[in-house]
């Protein structure tokens, strides 16, 4: 089975990670260019007014079109705290948001990353672990635009332009809010890992057509 190549993205969805779940070799694209609007630096939450976006805030200057392991993160502001109380307040009464936010937390309260790529990485390797996931995660060695040998989903993955993909299928599972909203498609999959616990890995291998 050929490897999938696809761009580093920060806290990615469900989506994201029932690709990996269907693969053995999974490329991280490193030798991109940043591109904005993307999920490289936000992903979505489940609120209790709805769908919540995080965002990472980048250092001021062209961002766009910098190669991706020279976007540094922005610290003018607390994001870090920011972005973890508004996960505490979704999840702090999800049935395992106990069991995985003291691993979780030193992220935002404990490390400061410069560069996106890095923290990225780090959160990515941390998730696989929670899912269970048996994927390996390699690197791409230099820049192809039509590279042979792998299945391309670079930018297949977007909360704008999302390119359909007839090999997922979103499985319900029970969400903190769905009495309000309903059931929230596709958001970060530490909604599924929080509400899910154990059984995450079986729902995006679930998700699988």
């Amino acid at each position: 089975m050929s490897p999938v190549l696809i761009e580093l993205q920060y806290l990615p969805c469900v989506q994201y990670f029932a690709l990996l779940a269907s693969q053995p070799v999974v490329c991280l694209e490193q030798h991109e260019h940043y591109v904005k609007g993307a999920y490289r630096n936000r992903c979505h939450i489940a609120a209790v007014n709805g769908v919540q976006r995080l965002t990472v805030p980048l250092r001021k200057g062209k961002n766009q079109q910098q190669p991706i392991r020279e976007v540094q993160i922005a610290y003018d502001e607390p994001w870090q705290s920011r972005h973890w109380q508004a996960v505490q307040s979704s999840y702090g009464r999800a049935p395992f948001f106990e069991h995985f936010a003291d691993e979780l937390s030193p992220f935002y309260q404990n490390k400061k990353y410069k560069w996106l790529w890095d923290m990225n990485f780090d959160l990515l390797m941390f998730l696989v672990k929670l899912t269970g996931l048996k994927t390996e995660i390699r690197l791409t060695e230099k820049y192809e635009a039509d590279p042979a040998g792998t299945l391309d989903f670079r930018e297949s993955i977007h909360p704008k332009k999302n390119a359909p993909d007839d090999g997922f299928r979103q499985i319900h599972y029970p969400q903190v809010f769905e009495d309000r909203h309903g059931f929230l498609e596709n958001l970060s999959v530490l909604d599924l890992i929080f509400c899910a616990g154990p059984a995450a890995g079986n729902v995006l291998k679930s998700s699988l057509v």
